[in-house]
């Protein structure tokens, strides 16, 4: 029975958070170092805020070490574009180095680049591309101090424009400076991982022992500028890598050294964002009291009295009585819309309450968007069911179709528009184009988890039966009146968006952040109450609305509540655009068409969850209020 199914699904899910996270709970298990102990330097990809494509780090021809290992990675990390290998870096466990060279030569100090190479390491630096390293699983940052605030940024330039002369340097020496706490004596944790870069010109150096080296201080070396359009074809240009490395004992814990890379600087606007949130859904909350309170006790009051001498005509939403629960046109498009916005919203829910208890930290790279695709998927079995009530209620009669159309409609949406920017993706020889196999091992988990859940779930659904409502459907349709402006399509829905946006749109402003500027967003606390208000505000708008409609004699409230529910996708499509123009600096045409299909996909995906929320509660609001009075 459905008892089972339950328990079922549950295993199902426990199974598949387990996997996604791969059983890593922050501060679980630290890994400790004896002195001299070989520490592993990881590259894991290119990044640039003005870029949303990610690259292989040795996509730029740096030193390379003698084999390439790639690490394993997990699902969130290869749709990331991350891209694991190790480096020619060696480091020992709390011994200083002052200069290593790398990738020296029998009778060069370092590496002979070509004009092609040249011209690839200007472009990225240009670009403003930032590497992005890993020690024991702790990003590389840069160190950065603003008004005395110090705060790091993740990763470190490659490279620097010189702000008088506009010439293009590159960063070939690199200091890892690396903090430790002594746990106990003769045992090193890794607690932090700093990174600090110059540009030395060969000349400065002298090489020592073996790999060895010195670089003079009496005075500032010169820096590596590099020039391609000063180069012949056939040129080449010598530059040296090294790098050195100094170990730092620090009074962080293990289980705080994620801490740096989180800091808060600004608790207060997400604080702001709050109380404007809670302001939003209060004033509404009034108007909705309002409402139905004086308004709606007032007709049910005089529409059940039973004095027959002052029985008043009744007026407004009584009249409609008779066609409220008419089924929509187009009911199997209704279904499909509804039932894939209830698999959004289980997802969201039960990711979010995952990411609240702390399972999908920043340290376990990818888990949080593993853990979303596997979710998406079991909650097929929820969106089915709802969808098969609902398609009974609407007399829907070919029940196997409409299961099929709703477990193909959203994945194939994600599908067709990835698959396409994809090609784009692979022409820019981007780490972010997702790998032929990896398409293929979800297309083979949507047909083998996804498919099936939703369409038994419909069966289930459609086997219950339709919502139970009193209410008889007359033969022949009423006439709606001619309708006041504010009550026309476009403006209304227009008008529902605005309260629902205007809650949610400061914590809008730190995701957008995370998505195209590489920043981290683990502030899921915030988010979850954001979209308590958010599912609170659409509900209540739609059921104002829908209510004045109803008071205009239009019963057509299927379409209308998902739209007016779903309406504040438009504007957050538009507040990306705005985000675009204002925030972003990216260049280049693919980069642009990738920005803008992915906030589509954004705000479909917002568009669906918020119209069936819009949708589910204008439908218990009509049978609630139709279910108070007395029908003839």
């Amino acid at each position: 029975g459905l008892s089972d199914m339950r328990a079922l699904s549950l295993a199902f899910l426990a199974i598949s958070i387990a996997l996604a996270n791969g059983f890593y709970i922050p501060g679980v298990a630290p890994q400790e170092y004896v002195q001299g102990a070989l520490v592993d330097v990881k590259a894991v990809k290119l990044t640039s805020a003005r870029q949303p494509l990610p690259f292989e780090y040795y996509f730029l021809p740096f030193c390379k070490p003698e084999k390439l290992q790639r690490k394993a990675e997990n699902l969130g990390e290869v749709l990331r574009g991350d891209r694991i290998t190790n480096t020619p870096y060696e480091l020992h466990m709390n011994k200083n180095v002052s200069c290593t060279l790398l990738c020296k030569g029998s009778d060069t100090l370092g590496i002979k680049y070509k004009k092609s190479d040249i011209v690839r390491f200007h472009k990225f630096i240009k670009r403003e591309f930032r590497a992005n390293w890993l020690v024991d699983n702790l990003p590389s940052a840069t160190r950065v101090v603003l008004d005395d605030q110090v705060s790091y940024v993740s990763g470190f330039p490659i490279g620097f424009v010189d702000s008088t002369s506009s010439k293009v340097g590159l960063f070939n020496h690199i200091v890892l400076i690396i903090k430790i706490h002594e746990y106990q004596p003769g045992l090193f944790r890794i607690v932090g991982f700093e990174i600090r870069t110059a540009s030395v010109d060969k000349a400065a150096y002298t090489p020592g022992d073996g790999r060895a080296c010195q670089i003079a201080t009496e005075k500032r070396p010169d820096a590596v500028f590099i020039d391609p359009k000063s180069m012949g074809n056939d040129d080449t240009v010598e530059v040296v890598w090294s790098y050195g490395v100094r170990w730092e004992p620090s009074p962080i814990a293990w289980a705080s050294r994620w801490d740096s890379y989180l800091a808060m600087n600004d608790a207060e606007i997400h604080w702001f964002s709050i109380i404007n949130s809670v302001i939003t859904v209060l004033f509404l909350s009034g108007i909705t009291a309002i409402i139905i309170i004086r308004t709606l006790s007032r007709d049910i009051a005089r529409y059940n009295e039973e004095d027959e001498e002052d029985q008043v005509e009744p007026t407004g939403w009584k009249l409609v009585h008779g066609d409220v629960m008419r089924p929509p046109v187009h009911p199997t498009w209704l279904v499909t819309l509804v039932g894939t916005g209830v698999q959004l919203l289980s997802m969201l829910i039960v990711t979010l309450i995952v990411a609240c208890l702390g399972m999908l930290s920043p340290a376990s790279r990818g888990a949080l968007m593993t853990a979303a695709i596997f979710v998406f998927m079991f909650m097929g079995l929820i969106a089915g069911y709802f969808a098969g009530r609902l398609y009974r209620t609407l007399n829907g009669q070919t029940w196997k179709s409409a299961a099929i159309q709703l477990a193909v409609f959203f994945p194939a949406a994600i599908f067709g528009t990835g698959f396409l920017l994809n090609f784009f993706i692979w022409g820019q020889h981007s780490s972010g184009a997702v790998p032929f196999t990896t398409m293929l091992a979800l297309l083979f988990m949507w047909v083998g988890i996804s498919l099936p859940l939703v369409i038994g779930g419909f069966y289930f659904g459609y086997r219950k039966g339709a919502y139970d409502t009193s209410l008889k459907i007359n033969q022949i349709p009423r006439q709606v009146p001619p309708q006041q402006a504010y009550l026309e399509p476009p403006v209304s829905v227009a008008v529902a968006g605005i309260l629902p946006f205007g809650a949610v749109f400061i914590e809008l402003f730190f995701i957008l952040g995370a998505i195209w500027e590489n920043q981290f967003y683990y502030l899921f606390g915030f988010l979850f109450l954001v979209a308590l208000v958010l599912v609170i505000s659409c509900a209540e708008i739609t059921i104002v609305l829908i209510y004045l409609q109803l008071c205009a004699e239009n019963y057509h409230w299927w379409w209308r509540s998902f739209l007016l529910g779903g309406s504040c996708a438009v504007y957050v499509f538009l507040y990306s655009v705005f985000y675009y123009a204002t925030k972003l600096s990216i260049d280049g045409a693919v980069a642009t068409l990738l920005y803008f299909g992915y906030s589509l996909l954004m705000a479909l995906g917002v568009f669906l969850a918020t119209g069936t929320i819009g949708f589910y509660s204008a439908y218990f609001f009509i049978r609630k209020i139709y279910g108070s009075i007395k029908i003839d």
